[in-house]
């Protein structure tokens, strides 16, 4: 049993320790001044997402304990969910963002058009906490759940921890730059359906729907 367990928890204690030691200093202002903060966040994206497919794939061939019953009708539920999870995420990198990680937009924010960030000034944890509940729902493993469940867990208070961290960095620019901002409010949802945002989310939502089955293993459709 616990040779079957072994990557599950080799690749949970990556994820957990990549997102504990290069964001604490020495560790990231060494990286940074190496590779540049826009490197750092793009150096730092992809190594994210790469531990992240392999937690996915390690939970997907995990001894399978049953906690939630596999219901129908929840298949449907990533299907529905997932089309808001694509738009915040391209929303969220296209978006110049001082106030979280991961956007990738050149420029400087203007505090007087948020965009995205009225909605949230986290959309990437905000996508990701979606994606993670939804599925929860579907996937009732033991391996699942606890894989989605930390996700879900990480995003929320992932948010408050760097808004947290934001204020200190930021000191006084906190409040100017983050005045129309939100930790979450209906306000930017206009921002999601903007056509820089709403084409390329579409592309990268099909894209998902048709490389889940040969990736994953399992097809995504009820």
């Amino acid at each position: 049993m616990m040779g079957g367990w072994a990557e599950f928890v080799a690749a949970l204690a990556v994820f957990l320790l990549s997102h504990v030691i290069p964001v604490r200093p020495p560790v990231r202002p060494w990286l940074v001044a190496r590779l540049g903060a826009r490197g750092f966040g793009i150096a730092y994206s992809l190594f994210s997402i790469a531990v992240l497919g392999w937690l996915i794939l390690a939970a997907a061939r995990a001894p399978y304990v049953e906690v939630i019953p596999p219901l129908p009708a929840l298949r449907w539920v990533p299907i529905l969910i997932m089309l808001p999870v694509c738009l915040l995420a391209v929303a969220g990198l296209r978006a110049v963002n001082p106030l979280s990680f991961g956007g990738l937009g050149r420029g400087v924010f203007d505090p007087t058009r948020p965009g995205i960030l009225a909605l949230s000034r986290h959309p990437l944890l905000l996508a990701l906490a979606l994606w993670s509940g939804a599925h929860l729902l579907a996937n009732g493993s033991l391996a699942h759940v606890i894989l989605f469940g930390l996700f879900a867990g990480f995003a929320v208070m992932g948010m408050a921890l760097i808004d947290r961290r934001k204020r200190r960095e930021l000191g006084a620019d906190w409040a100017r730059l983050a005045a129309g901002t939100a930790r979450l409010s209906p306000r930017g949802l206009p921002a999601l359906l903007a056509p820089r945002v709403l084409w390329p989310a579409a592309l990268l939502y099909l894209a998902l729907l048709l490389a889940h089955a040969p990736v994953i293993g399992v097809s995504p459709l009820p």
